[in-house]
């Protein structure tokens, strides 16, 4: 191990050397000498982007004691090289916008401040919705902030399950076994069906994990047992012999690998339900098609996976850090968290913006996002401790071995020994 270490520093001083002379290039020092501090995001699609881009150039221009420089860097999976090369290379952003699966990385790292004295000497802690907070704590200390949140749910076509005769909608797993078979269609007659009940997520990614854990959550299962990966459960084999039920009555399509949160199935009507989230609000509200969500069926329990991003303080210098945590009560701010709802389809993270006047407004005119809301009481956050991404790496192979035939049992059990050898002290 130390040698393969010690045969990839001079890669990652390489790429930390580069990375610090693009940074100079991209924040130079303005010549009154203001404060310019960076946040990385990887904030998608561009519609969103350009909502982010305007509420930073408002709190740029109402304060004069320094100035936030947003800057986009790719999707997640391009984001990682480039954060954890600034981190070992020294010269991280300031802010850094991602999911709260990386906190265990970046704390093993100590690559970000700890954020639990400034939190609890705010009015947050008792406006901020109590669902998020097991995303921003590691080790009884918090660690980042949620700039907004979402959920997942099951997108349906109502004109399709018009046609189906399907007059209510599935509230159990075995009613969602049985509307999926109903609406999965052969109308060609050649013996393949030209419209599936349900898209199913192939892949080893994140996605895929993501749209499982609800009905792993739904069983009363949870991934992590005394701070240990268990992957071996009766409630993991249950959930995922349920997705290989729904496989083996034909009624799922499978999207293309690592391409499970696409749309096009759903749009086309290839598809009458898909696992997705209320983000996709803006791309359907511009489509000539109908479309609803429901809560996802439950099984021993209602459950959802919690969605959404944290802006976390990275370690730089004192002054640096105060600033931040200015930018961090603006995110917070009812301002902040209404524009950004009403501009992209999240949901905001605290009480007061979601009873605000103009987003309960825009809940009337989009009452779809009531199922997001009401689902927040029974939503999950993935893990956020160290290695995470190696436990939804192997999860996920599991995950897409089943839906391509394997036994769910005999999956899981590779994967957690995959898994007890990356835990072993």
């Amino acid at each position: 191990m130390k040698q393969r270490i010690l045969a990839w520093r001079p890669v990652i001083l390489a790429l930390a050397c580069s990375l610090l002379l693009t940074a100079c290039q991209i924040t130079p020092s303005p010549a009154d000498g203001l404060l310019t501090l960076t946040l990385w995001h990887g904030i998608n699609p561009p519609s969103n982007r350009d909502v982010f881009d305007e509420l930073v150039a408002e709190f740029n221009a109402e304060q004069s004691d320094f100035q936030i420089e947003a800057l986009y860097v790719g999707q997640p999976d391009q984001q990682l090289p480039k954060i954890f090369t600034a981190v070992v290379g020294g010269v991280p952003p300031d802010l850094l916008w991602f999911t709260p699966m990386i906190t265990g990385q970046l704390v093993k790292l100590g690559a970000i401040r700890p954020l639990e004295d400034w939190f609890e000497a705010s009015p947050h802690p008792q406006d901020l919705d109590p669902a998020l907070l097991s995303g921003m704590t590691l080790n009884d200390q918090i660690w980042s902030i949620p700039m907004a949140t979402n959920n997942l749910g099951l997108f349906y076509r109502p004109s399709l399950f018009q046609d189906a005769g399907i007059e209510t909608l599935p509230q159990t797993w075995e009613e969602l076994r049985e509307v999926a078979r109903t609406l999965t269609v052969d109308e060609n007659g050649n013996g393949r069906p030209d419209r599936h009940g349900i898209l199913l997520s192939l892949g080893t990614g994140e996605w895929t994990v993501f749209t499982w854990l609800g009905f792993l959550h739904s069983m009363g299962g949870e991934l992590i047992e005394d701070g240990v990966p268990n992957l071996v459960t009766p409630e993991a084999i249950a959930a995922l012999q349920f997705w290989a039920d729904l496989v083996a009555d034909g009624s799922v399509k499978l999207s293309q690998p690592g391409r499970g949160y696409e749309l096009n199935d759903y749009i086309a009507g290839r598809v009458a339900m898909q696992l997705t989230g209320p983000w996709t609000l803006e791309e359907l509200e511009s489509l000539d098609i109908d479309y609803d969500a429901m809560p996802i069926p439950a099984a021993e329990q209602q459950a959802t996976v919690l969605g959404g991003e944290q802006l976390f303080v990275m370690k730089t210098r004192p002054e640096r850090e105060q600033a931040a945590l200015k930018f961090l009560e603006f995110v917070l701010s009812d301002r902040f968290q209404t524009q950004w709802a009403l501009g992209t389809g999240y949901l905001p993270v605290t009480r007061t913006a979601r009873e605000s006047e103009a987003y309960q407004t825009y809940l009337r005119d989009r009452p779809i996002l009531t199922v997001f809301l009401e689902q927040m009481s029974g939503a999950h956050s993935r893990p956020i401790l160290a290695n995470y991404a190696r436990l939804s790496d192997s999860l996920g192979r599991a995950i897409e071995q089943t839906l391509l035939g394997s036994d769910p049992a005999t999956a899981l059990e590779t994967a957690q020994r995959r898994i007890d050898r990356i835990w072993q002290p």
